[in-house]
């Protein structure tokens, strides 16, 4: 298998006609273009995404454009990052926790690196309000505990060589990235500590936190080491080297391995997909039974059927994608699914939202979520995005995801 991150880049001295080596994820079955009326994606080359363990502790910085899932991202720009109220739950006010990112470029010149990130609240009453809330067509001021940036890069950027990686340990970026929060190594730390003018915090909460972690005690230690060493850049950070977080609540990272649907490899086969460091094909069995449970319908009956049959062919995937303007998620119930007008457009170009990809619930038992009453829980997590994945404007811009609960009836707190 390869990894998820196909880049989108050639030599320098390629002819300038020639195709570039693009990323799997994008390319398209043309041979036929019916409609799909059945709400799945049957027609449509879908590529899957897979965990894994990373081999190498330099294989997930931002420098080699990696997809991966949990810990803390790797931002595309280290500079421009999302700021205010995008990187908190609409609903709590609680800093977003990193779900995962997925490389995948698309042939527009402004597009030649393009990343999307998935975030959330690990709170499931938000989570319960937050699908409340995506049934409230196109509010003004939505309230969201599930957010998702896309960012993209011209081939030649301030932030990374326009040669591909060599992938050996040896890549840098080109530049420094802004200072992040040292509790949960995700969004800016714009606050800083007053007293050893060192550790950085996305928040006061973080601050909080990280105070009663142990930074009261390191506190008054870092401060007399602080004024006795020279660091000029002790506020940035480059990403070329792995970074010391202090926050134990993160979900464990892992690298994404993609793997095409209708081309299924003898490496994934059911024991490489359900063993080894990914869940159990038993636990996993276990957990798509649990959801048949809270089901209310034959019509979400049916659909579970259909939707356990395609997954259980690759039963640890854990994300599918397609980007195609005719492509359509693969629903685990008839209940819960969007119309087209419960799509908004894009906040930025006013074009049409496509879906592009779908993060299923076996996600969270990678990341050693519990199988509680008030654990955090879902059917599917569906993205959707600009079309045109337009240009301009700021650097991440946030595009549009709808949470199909594996109860819809389920009470809002």
């Amino acid at each position: 298998m390869e990894k998820l991150k196909g880049l989108q880049i050639t030599s320098l001295d390629d002819d300038d006609e020639e195709e570039v080596e693009e990323y799997d994820m994008n390319e398209e079955e043309d041979d036929d273009d019916e409609d799909d009326d059945d709400g799945e994606e049957d027609e449509e080359f879908v590529t899957l995404g897979f965990v894994e363990k990373p081999k190498n502790p330099w294989s997930l910085l931002r420098q080699l454009f990696p997809s991966k899932a949990g810990s803390v991202p790797a931002w595309l720009d280290p500079v421009n990052l999302p700021s205010g109220k995008a990187c908190v739950c609409d609903i709590c006010g609680e800093p977003l926790q990193f779900v995962l990112q997925v490389y995948a470029p698309i042939e527009k010149e402004y597009a030649f690196h393009r990343m999307l990130f998935v975030f959330m609240c690990s709170s499931m009453n938000c989570l319960l309000r937050d699908q409340h809330e995506q049934w409230k067509r196109h509010p003004e001021k939505p309230s969201r505990s599930v957010k998702i940036f896309r960012c993209q890069l011209p081939r030649f950027n301030p932030f990374y060589p326009s040669e591909p990686p060599r992938c050996d340990g040896t890549d840098k970026p080109s530049g420094t990235g802004a200072a992040l929060c040292t509790w949960c190594g995700t969004w800016k730390g714009d606050k800083l500590c007053s007293s050893c003018r060192t550790a950085r915090y996305c928040s006061e909460k973080h601050q909080a936190l990280h105070w009663r972690s142990g930074h009261k005690i390191d506190c008054q230690r870092m401060s007399v080491s602080s004024q006795s060493c020279d660091c000029p850049n002790k506020n940035r950070t480059t990403s070329a080297n792995l970074q010391k977080v202090a926050s134990k609540t993160l979900w464990p990272e892992y690298e994404m391995i993609i793997e095409n649907e209708s081309e299924p490899s003898t490496e994934m086969s059911e024991d490489k997909a359900c063993t080894s460091s990914l869940v159990s094909k038993e636990k996993v069995d276990d957990t798509m039974n649990s959801l048949m449970d809270s089901f209310e319908g034959d019509h979400d009956r049916k659909s579970w059927a259909s939707f356990q049959e395609r997954i259980g062919k690759a039963p640890g995937q854990v994300l599918r994608y397609c980007r195609n303007g005719g492509a359509k998620p693969l629903w685990p119930m008839s209940s819960g699914q969007p119309s087209k007008a419960d799509i908004p457009k894009c906040n930025y170009c006013g074009g049409p939202l496509c879906f592009e990809f779908q993060i299923l619930p076996q996600l969270l038992y990678y990341f050693s979520v519990n199988n509680e009453v008030d654990s955090l829980d879902w059917a599917t997590i569906v993205a959707y995005t600009c079309e045109a994945s337009c240009e301009g404007g700021v650097a991440y811009k946030e595009e549009y995801a709808w949470v199909q609960l594996s109860s819809p009836s389920a009470t809002v707190p």
